[in-house]
C-alpha cells in the first residue's frame, strides 16, 4: 500500500496493518505462554525452587519497572488516537515520551540482567536457564518495540499519511501487547519469591 492523504480514502473496518500486528502478537503471546507454562512445570516438579541455593528474584523493583513500562501503553494509546485525528505534532509528541519511558526501561532491566549473569550463569540449572529465557525473550520484544518507535518517528518526520496512521495503530497494539506479556513474565519471576 503506497502513502497518500488521510482524507483519500474512507477506512472501512480495521486496516490490514492493524490485523497483520494482531496475528504477528498472537504468534508471541502463544510463545510466551509457552515460556511460562515450561516455568511453572519445571518449578512443580522441583522440591526447592530456586534450586541450588540460588538467590531468589528481587520483588520490588521488578513489579515497578513493569509498571513503569505498562505506563507507556498510555502515550502510545493517545498517539493513535491523535494520529487518527490527523494531529501530527501530538503523534510526534505522544511516542517520544512513550520512547523515553521505554527506553529507560530496557536501558535498567539491561544493566539489571548483566548484575544478575554475574551472580548466577545461564548453565546452572533448569531454573538459571528458563529465568533467563524469560527475561531475554521480553527484554528482545522491548527492544523491537523502541525500534519500531524510531522507524515511525522518522516516517513521521514528512508528514501524516494514511498508511502512517495505521502503522501507528499498528505499534499501539504491539506494545499494549509486549507490556501485558512483560508484566505476565515478571509476575511469573517473582512468584518464586513469593510462594
Amino acid at each position: 500500500m503506497s502513502d497518500y492523504p488521510i482524507a483519500a480514502v474512507r477506512p472501512v473496518g480495521r486496516p490490514t496493518a492493524w490485523w497483520g500486528m494482531l496475528m504477528f502478537v498472537a504468534t508471541e503471546a502463544t510463545l510466551f505462554g509457552a515460556f511460562v507454562g515450561t516455568y511453572f512445570y519445571l518449578r512443580f516438579k522441583s522440591p526447592a525452587w530456586p534450586p541450588g541455593g540460588l538467590p531468589e528474584p528481587k520483588v520490588v523493583v521488578p513489579l515497578v519497572l513493569a509498571g513503569v513500562l505498562l505506563s507507556s501503553s498510555i502515550p502510545m494509546q493517545l498517539a493513535s488516537n491523535a494520529a487518527g485525528a490527523g494531529r501530527l505534532a501530538a503523534t510526534r509528541a505522544w511516542i517520544l515520551l512513550a520512547l523515553v519511558v521505554q527506553a529507560g526501561y530496557l536501558a535498567y532491566e539491561v544493566h539489571d540482567f548483566a548484575d544478575q549473569l554475574r551472580v548466577f550463569d545461564i548453565t546452572v540449572n533448569a531454573y538459571s536457564s528458563i529465568h533467563y529465557t524469560l527475561l531475554g525473550a521480553a527484554h528482545a520484544h522491548v527492544a523491537l518495540g523502541l525500534l519500531f518507535d524510531l522507524w515511525l518517528l522518522s516516517k513521521l518526520a514528512t508528514g501524516l499519511t494514511r498508511y502512517r496512521v495505521h502503522a501507528t495503530e499498528a505499534i499501539a497494539l504491539y506494545w499494549h501487547a509486549v507490556n501485558v506479556i512483560t508484566l505476565v513474565v515478571t509476575l511469573t519471576l517473582v512468584s518464586a519469591a513469593i510462594g
